[in-house]
């Protein structure tokens, strides 16, 4: 990997992660597009970048990590995915993150349950509104979908907006509370993935990550405030079609 390398995917990084097509997919078919080795410092940068991107909801919502009854509701979402994570982490590592066509399904099969659910799903008038409003219930069944998302390809904005939309939240608040749920996910991602893999990182690596967390860091604060506005006017329809054609076209260029 070069720097070079690691700004570009440091840039899909911010520009993915909070929207549901999956950053974690477009980081593992982006580092096949420019030929990257799947080696176990790749794998845990594809972990570790994303890291840079949650840190910038920290700047932007850091009021909210300060009201203790909400934090609690945040650490119920993530029990399912912390869970999940620590059964399976190694095998998710070992045969998921790096593998094209588990993501080329995942895009596929997650873009038509998105179109799908948009057409049949009537967000009601008393939806709830405002991330401190959610109840214990409604975060619990919103980190159960999350913890979908360690697949990779599902997305993990995607499953914890259709969770959040099926018990009840309005787009905004779900989408807010995806963004605020992935600080303790990847923060958690993030932590284990170094802990198992950092003592092995050369001087190189740590500055090939910098860069990339940096980068990442930087994007994400702009897309953050671009989907804001994005589900303040649309549905997520135009996402899912995005996901199936993205799928189509690296089935075909890359996989065969």
């Amino acid at each position: 990997m070069t720097w070079i390398d690691s700004i570009i995917l440091g840039v899909i990084e911010g520009i993915t992660e909070f929207l549901p097509i999956s950053s974690t997919g477009h980081l593992i078919l982006a580092s096949t597009l420019l030929g990257l080795e799947t080696t176990p410092f790749l794998t845990s940068f594809q972990i570790a970048i994303q890291l840079g991107a949650i840190a910038a909801v920290v700047l932007l919502y850091w009021k909210s990590f300060l009201d203790f009854p909400f934090l609690t509701k945040l650490f119920v979402a993530f029990l399912p995915t912390g869970l999940v994570g620590f059964l399976v982490y190694p095998y998710v590592k070992g045969y998921l993150l790096g593998n094209p066509m588990v993501v080329v399904v995942s895009l596929f099969v997650g873009g038509v349950i998105l179109i799908i659910f948009e057409l049949i799903h009537k967000e009601k008038p008393e939806s709830l509104e405002g991330v401190k409003q959610i109840t214990y219930a409604q975060a619990l069944l919103v980190g159960c979908f999350q913890s979908i998302a360690i697949i990779p390809g599902v997305s993990r904005s995607a499953a914890t907006i259709i969770g959040g939309l099926i018990a009840g939240m309005r787009r905004v608040t779900i989408v807010e509370f995806s963004f605020l749920l992935a600080v303790p996910t990847m923060v958690a991602a993030t932590g284990y993935d170094l802990l198992k893999s950092g003592a092995s990182f050369s001087f190189d690596d740590i500055g090939l990550l910098a860069l990339g967390f940096v980068t990442a860091f930087i994007v994400a604060v702009f897309s953050m405030r671009f989907l804001i506005a994005i589900v303040k006017r649309y549905t997520f329809i135009p996402f899912g079609i995005y996901r199936i054609v993205l799928a189509i076209l690296f089935f075909f260029i890359i996989l065969y």
